[in-house]
């Protein structure tokens, strides 16, 4: 009783043998259109759509449409559009409810749909299809297959939870870790997580290599060592903001090759700005407190080198691993961090080797 895609959701979420018994107890009819619906990708358009829609020829009045939605049986429970078709059922145009029931019943179908359309292939991803949406204000759209065929509708309650699942996705992994962790054995959880801890465990190691290499300046000037995370957690943060930013104009398509630029640009004169400012903060305070304006300096230049940096990478890491095809949203904060305390690391450490030591 429940709607094509609700029900293919339901299977979608049971293991093969559970899929094969509810298939084998169900009629032939609606088996052949779960197994059709469970051939397409997951978070494909096919996974989402429903097959019970509305369609009639062009030919029709649109009396013979009201009629035909009066005495019909099998209607969707909810629907907002009627689909025109040719003899071959690829799709000519639409109609909106209020507009049949506006006209005439004499008009032609023909006469008075809307034959601009926006269709959506069964093979795009869902993100594709929830973005299409939100740029062209739809409630409803149609999926036509490889010939142009109409074969179901996607609606805009399907698409309320694309958006939500999407959003928690990527928040999920910008944590690096996945959206059924909650609920996941402690072995399972344990081994998705492995992965990107093990790369922050080598990036900072490498963090650790540069700090190493100025251990004996560290020995000289202790001082150094108490102000040197200040330029590394501002630089994370600052670098971490620009991030947020671009990831999200990457997933909502407005970021692109043309613009790209100019996003870098403004991100590293962002950068400069706010390390100019907080260099001058820091300058000051690291003076006051070890009592030497040559360390109040390092730690300003060191300041503002970090933060500028950080702006550079926080739009370049994620343009960078887009165009690899790599999803920004799960890589981008580990790189991100590395180039951060590296980065500050150097510079604080290096700047105080070559000046104080």
């Amino acid at each position: 009783t429940l709607d094509s895609d609700d029900a293919l959701n339901l299977i979608s979420a049971l293991d093969e043998t559970k899929q094969r018994r509810v298939l084998h107890a169900i009629s032939f009819a609606l088996r052949s259109i779960m197994e059709e619906g469970l051939a397409f990708p997951e978070e494909s358009a096919g996974r989402l759509m429903q097959r019970e829609f509305v369609a009639v020829p062009a030919f029709w009045s649109v009396g013979e449409v009201i009629d035909f939605l009066r005495e019909s049986d099998d209607l969707p429970d909810d629907f907002y559009d009627v689909f025109v078709v040719d003899p071959r059922h690829r799709l000519l145009g639409y109609l909106a409810l209020n507009r049949i029931l506006r006209a005439k019943r004499p008009v032609k179908v023909r006469d008075i749909m809307i034959d601009e359309f926006v269709s959506v292939p069964v093979q795009m991803d869902q993100e594709e299809v929830a973005y299409v949406f939100a740029q062209q204000d739809l409630v409803s759209a149609p999926v036509v297959d490889d010939s142009e065929r109409l074969i179901g509708v996607i609606t805009i309650d399907d698409i309320v939870d694309v958006i939500h699942q999407e959003a928690e996705e990527d928040i999920m992994r910008l944590g690096g870790v996945q959206e059924d962790d909650l609920y996941a054995a402690v072995l399972d959880t344990g081994k998705s997580r492995f992965s990107w801890l093990f790369v922050n465990l080598i990036t900072a190691v490498l963090a650790s290599v540069v700090i190493g290499l100025f251990q004996g300046t560290i020995e000289q000037v202790v001082m150094l060592a108490v102000l040197m995370p200040i330029a590394a957690s501002m630089g994370g943060n600052s670098g971490t903001q620009t991030l947020t930013v671009v990831v999200r104009a990457i997933a909502m398509k407005e970021l692109t090759t043309a613009n790209a630029m100019r996003v870098l640009s403004k991100e590293v004169l962002v950068g400069t700005f706010n390390g100019l400012f907080f260099a001058l903060i820091i300058g000051v305070i690291a003076s006051i407190w070890s009592g030497s304006v040559a360390i109040g300096a390092v730690m300003a230049a060191a300041m503002a080198i970090t933060m500028v940096i950080a702006g550079l990478a926080g739009a370049a890491i994620p343009l960078g691993l887009s165009r690899t095809r790599f999803d920004p949203a799960i890589a981008s904060g580990v790189f991100l961090t590395t180039v951060t305390d590296v980065v500050a690391f150097l510079a604080f450490l290096g700047l105080g080797a070559w000046f104080l030591a």
